[in-house]
């Protein structure tokens, strides 16, 4: 038996100089256009601004690589998907690595220091069984994903045609970019253990049941009938039959979507810590507006290209899901495709963007509800790019006739009802008991209500209930009466960026003439702008944390009740945006309640429809199904369940009415959770 110093295997085999001298060649082409495909893409970023945030740092760098290796923000929420991506993951990078490995030890280390060679003896035989075994990984990853993409066809991996969009590519192209490169990975692979068997076949060394694959190839072609005589003649054949593909691919990669492995490990490196917080100020940089690609930040056009339409925004964004015109998906791969043209014609200009590349009824379609870059597994960020391109349409004065209404209040009277201010503290009246002026009289929490639990009212009897029970704990409390304005949370995210400065400012005074140790609001929209947006220093709460306090501390005691079978409602701005989601589930569960979760939850909460001003305007002809009301036919789908508790006063107004449009008032009610918390605590003495 031949020493383990003999073990090696031959790399050229058969072939002639020439065919090797050629297939040089042909990989120095392919080298050369893969090079030039970088240097586009590069030149393309450069375009863009720079900007400070999108600086790399080790930790941040190296964070993102975790992921990617992990392959953790692809497992997150698909379980098959994920799996099927990281076994073509590792398999392709173990397979690559090998590669390089027989690269070094045939064309540098063998003419140069043969006494020095990689691949032979004991670490041959466990380069040969890693090898075959990634490449085995590699082949059943493939397979399940083209099984998922083929067969099961969710609806994520569906294209639709969208003619209002000349920019966007067609369903049918995209779909022939997803299927050559999977199907060119998927030769490269099957042709690489094909040239294997054949070899080993044809050398026959007893040495090669190492590469347990080809071995098992091997004994097949030979059950076949096929000789050793014949398998080293049709070695030449099966090895160009394996690497043509292989260059191909080479050269392929910077101009299909498998780019996505730098450009995605790029934007998650760059992506903020906290996202959904970060919504930049126009003069920090980020450019008010997108009129042309140079708008954009180098950051953001990597980001553009690391898209893979794998379509989860698609399937989570409430305004897709009901036949809005928005898709996420589509939105992305549109500016994809408008930036690299813009940037190959070199002035970045052309037709406009916001009403022209992306039609204005996209834009006006989204919620804001964060679903899409929350869940996007290469940290593309949907939303800034809505917003920014919505400051176009407010400056040019494209919107609709309700939200101009609302604006104009807003700015009138600080508040999107058209009411009064003095208005706002009118349910004190109905209260019997008085309360605070914060900006006379000091208290320990100021009560920042909102517009609808001021002035709404189907949203007066939870505005008191909130009242009652911070009486019955014995909480300090006051509000700022006529002072107080419109958070102007939605007012920003629709795009007037002007008028939620105004509102900011006016709020920003009257705060500092108050005296208070923490802020407490009724609105989660309020809540995310006063946190996040206001620099106070995180000191606020939303209601349902306090009561979570107060029950906790025994300040507020809970009495035997009935115990209700219900359901929760997670609001995308204290859920998905603060992750504030076990204090209003630790309350339920403290007065008695059984909790029934709905399939979407928590962070994969579906949005009601009100956010990113939606609520102020008009609905769009051809809609399905409005988001709300596809919430609460969720709801009212679970076995036993009557009521569906709500947190956020956009909520209740929305659900409330989309029970009437779904007809199901007989099948579901919809209960704020203070309500609920007031019917099962004690008043004082009791």
């Amino acid at each position: 038996m031949p020493g383990l110093v003999e073990i090696e295997r031959p790399v050229f085999f058969t072939l002639p100089i020439w065919a090797i001298v050629f297939f040089y060649l042909l990989a120095a082409g392919a080298l050369a256009v893969f090079g030039r495909g970088v240097y586009v893409k590069i030149r393309r970023y450069r375009t863009g601004r720079p900007h400070p945030a999108e600086r790399l740092s080790w930790r941040r760098a190296a964070g993102a690589a975790l992921d990617i290796l992990l392959q953790r923000p692809i497992l997150r929420g698909d379980v098959w998907a994920g799996i099927g991506h990281l076994l073509v993951f590792w398999g392709f990078a173990v397979l690559f690595v090998a590669t390089l490995i027989v690269l070094v030890d045939n064309d540098l280390i063998k003419p140069l220091a043969p006494e020095f060679r990689i691949l032979k003896g004991e670490f041959y035989l466990v380069f040969s069984w890693t090898a075959d075994l990634f490449g085995l990984l590699f082949v059943a990853g493939l397979i399940l994903l083209a099984l998922r993409r083929g067969l099961l066809r969710p609806p994520a991996l569906r294209y639709s045609r969208r003619e209002e969009a000349a920019s966007l590519p067609a369903p049918a192209a995209m779909a022939r970019d997803d299927w050559a490169l999977l199907g060119l990975m998927l030769l490269i692979a099957l042709t690489g253990f094909a040239t294997e068997a054949v070899r080993i076949l044809a050398t026959q060394p007893e040495f090669e049941r190492a590469s347990f694959a080809g071995w098992w190839g091997a004994q097949q072609l030979k059950a076949l009938g096929w000789s050793a005589s014949q398998a080293e003649g049709a070695f030449a054949w099966f090895w160009w039959l394996h690497a043509i593909p292989a260059l191909v691919f080479v050269a392929y990669l910077p101009y299909s979507k498998a780019w996505h492995l730098v450009a995605g490990w790029y934007t998650l490196a760059i992506k903020p810590e906290s996202a959904a917080k970060a919504f930049p100020e126009p003069s920090d940089g980020a450019g008010e507006s997108i009129a042309s690609v140079k708008d954009l930040t180098r950051g953001e056009l990597a980001m553009l290209d690391a898209c893979v339409r794998c379509g989860r925004c698609h399937v989570a964004c409430p305004a897709a899901a009901g036949g809005f015109p928005l898709s996420p998906r589509d939105l992305i791969l549109t500016l994809q495709a408008w930036a690299a043209k813009a940037a190959a014609a070199g002035n970045g200009h052309g037709s406009p963007v916001a009403g022209g590349v992306i039609p204005s009824s996209w834009l006006w379609s989204c919620t804001s509800c964060f679903a899409c870059d929350e869940i996007c597994p290469l940290g593309v960020q949907h939303l800034p790019f809505i917003l920014r391109l919505r400051r176009v349409l407010i400056g040019e004065g494209e919107l609709d006739a309700r939200l101009q209404e609302s604006l104009t209040s807003l700015l009138r009277y600080g508040n999107s009802l058209g009411k009064s201010a003095r208005a706002r503290s009118g349910w004190v009246a109905e209260l019997g008991a008085p309360v605070k002026d914060v900006r006379k009289q000091p208290a320990e929490y100021l009560w920042f209500l909102g517009d609808y639990a001021s002035f709404d009212p189907r949203l007066r009897p939870v505005t008191l209930a909130v009242a009652r029970l911070l009486e019955r704990a014995g909480v300090d409390f006051g509000i700022l009466y006529e002072a107080e304005q419109n958070s102007g949370n939605d007012v920003r995210r629709v795009g007037e960026e002007g008028l939620f400065e105004a509102l900011r400012e006016k709020n920003r005074r009257a705060l500092e003439r108050a005296k208070f140790e923490w802020i407490l609001t009724s609105d989660p929209h309020s809540y995310h702008a006063l946190k996040n947006e206001y620099g106070l220093n995180g000191k606020v709460l939303h209601y349902t944390e306090l009561l979570d306090r107060l029950i906790a501390s025994g300040k507020l005691t809970v009495r035997q009740g009935e115990r209700l079978r219900l359901t929760y409602h997670d609001p995308c701005y204290l859920g998905r945006y603060n992750g504030i989601f076990e204090p209003p589930r630790r309350v339920l569960k403290a007065i008695g309640a059984e909790l029934i979760e709905m399939p979407r939850n928590r962070a994969g909460s579906f949005c009601c429809g009100a956010g990113g001003g939606r609520i102020w305007m008009e609905d769009m002809p051809g809609v399905r199904e409005r988001p709300a009301e596809s919430r609460v036919k969720e709801a009212a789908a679970l076995s036993g369940v009557r009521t569906l508790v709500v947190s956020c006063p956009k909520d209740l107004v929305m659900f409330q009415d989309a029970v009437k449009t779904a007809g199901l008032e007989k099948q579901l009610e919809v209960r704020d959770l203070a309500e609920l918390v007031e019917r099962a605590t004690l008043p004082p003495g009791e």
